[in-house]
């Protein structure tokens, strides 16, 4: 049974809403100002509130504010007849759940409402995540104790005290420069300059001169003698981000630097002598870069003393709740808060993400949830929709062939996605042949169970019928 509380000192808006919404899954209790709402709430304990904003006695926004310092967890719908953008802004600034006007579209008005107590019901179910770090772990950002990066920490720990030239590999986002940095700070340059330059940001023709430097009068608007990144960092460590874009007269003078320690600057013909560790990073293959001309071989074999390979997130899912509990840790302490909890339910979906961006689009979502949650734990609606699934266009996790109970539960998941997006977009249909095989591979993993296969599906028994009837299903798995 859901708890619903109506704060509104209109008492024909609260017969009316009370008429609207009684039903045998709500229990409502009402109140006719904001002061009364607060003595309401710790007896009632309500899992929602829907209340007016302009009151007599306290205010909505101002009842809300109360709310807020005391329930932090519990959701507010705001409702008003005068509706101005401050105001709206203003509410869900103070972390209303949502803000309606009135008068009600009364399907809309239960729509928000149902979708909210589901928010109330993941809230209740909060996974906490211990912190399993040290701080060191956490001051470096390097995170996870998968085995994959368990063998990336190995090779850290090897290559670290030596001056060896390490290519690390992996996708973009997955901390190519995080691990170059923790090579950087446990070797014995640590107390050298570091500077990383990201090759693919820099134009071609300015990346030359941006690391070796150029003499004044080399080219159109070099009006003074310029220091490149190799002098700035002499006997520390360069980090060479995106090697992979570098033109071929650049790979040629980064290859003369690991062999003979020496380089020219563009425009000058005294060579220049540095000390200085190379470390690189590509997310490019560049054996296939070498196989089609595109990369030096002789430099790629230079660049690949050591190699550490990242692996990408969706091969590292252990690792994902760490990186969460580290992120929330990370935003709490950069805004002097407390981190945020996390809904079992946004766990899951963050569990089961393919992440194509990696460690950086989690942190991001993180990041998001955290700018959106209206209560001090993360729910599924915090989360962006590609994460959650709530547009059409999101990317879910491809779905297991393997028999079992994971691939019944990938397909399930699949199928429920698939018509709540439907049902949310009436214009997106899903094609009859996909529709009709997700209603027959339900019910063979049901036993032909009606009831089990419409929740397996996210769909009423009625409308499984339907859809039995319309695709003739029954007649075919009997036959069968």
């Amino acid at each position: 049974m859901n708890k619903l509380l109506l704060i509104d000192d209109e008492e024909d808006v609260r017969y009316s809403l009370e008429r609207i919404l009684a039903s045998e899954e709500i229990e409502l209790a009402t109140a006719a100002s904001g002061e009364e709402g607060l003595k309401v709430i710790p007896k009632f304990k309500p899992d929602l509130v829907l209340m007016d904003v302009r009151m007599t006695g306290m205010t909505g926004l101002e009842t809300l504010r109360k709310i807020r310092a005391t329930e932090p967890k519990l959701l507010v719908i705001l409702m008003t007849a005068y509706g101005t953008t401050q105001t709206a802004i203003e509410a869900m600034k103070l972390g209303a759940y949502d803000y309606l006007l009135k008068p009600f579209d009364i399907a809309k008005l239960k729509e928000v409402i149902a979708n909210a107590l589901k928010a109330a019901r993941d809230m209740k179910q909060v996974v906490s995540y211990e912190p399993l770090l040290q701080s060191e772990d956490y001051e470096l950002g390097v995170i996870g104790r998968s085995a994959p990066m368990q063998q990336v920490f190995k090779l850290v720990g090897q290559v670290s005290a030596t001056d060896a030239t390490v290519l690390i590999t992996g996708e973009s986002g997955t901390g190519k420069e995080l691990v170059a940095r923790a090579i950087y700070h446990h070797s014995n340059r640590s107390e050298q300059p570091f500077l990383a330059i990201n090759c693919a940001a820099i134009p071609e023709q300015l990346l030359e001169s941006e690391l070796f430097g150029h003499e004044r009068g080399a080219f159109t608007g070099a009006t003074v003698q310029r220091i490149g990144k190799f002098e700035q960092c002499n006997h520390g460590t360069i980090f060479l981000d995106e090697i992979g874009d570098m033109t071929p007269a650049t790979q040629t003078k980064i290859l003369r630097v690991l062999q003979s320690g020496t380089f020219e600057r563009v425009g000058g013909n005294a060579p220049m002598k540095v000390d200085v560790r190379v470390i690189a990073a590509t997310n490019k293959p560049l054996e296939a870069a070498v196989a089609a001309k595109q990369f030096r071989e002789d430099l790629f074999y230079r660049l690949n003393v050591v190699r550490i390979h990242l692996p990408p997130l969706r091969e590292r899912r252990d690792d994902v709740a760490l990186l969460v509990n580290y992120f929330s840790e990370k935003i709490a302490r950069e805004h002097d808060g407390k981190p945020k909890s996390i809904a079992s339910a946004a766990s899951k979906l963050l569990e089961k993400y393919h992440w194509p961006g990696n460690v950086r689009e989690l942190e991001n979502a993180i990041r998001r949830a955290h700018v959106l949650a209206k209560s001090s734990a993360i729910l599924p609606g915090d989360l962006p929709p590609e994460v959650s699934g709530a547009t059409s266009g999101a990317s879910v996790a491809p779905v297991s062939h393997t028999a079992g109970e994971g691939a019944i539960t990938d397909a399930a998941a699949l199928a429920r996605q698939l018509f709540q997006w439907a049902k949310r977009d009436p214009k997106l249909k899903i094609i009859p042949a996909v529709e009709r095989e997700l209603v027959i591979q339900a019910l063979k993993e049901t036993n032909d169970n009606q009831v089990h296969a419409a929740k397996l599906l996210g769909i009423t028994r009625a409308t499984l019928r339907k859809r039995i009837d319309k695709f003739g299903i029954q007649r075919e798995l009997s036959v069968k």
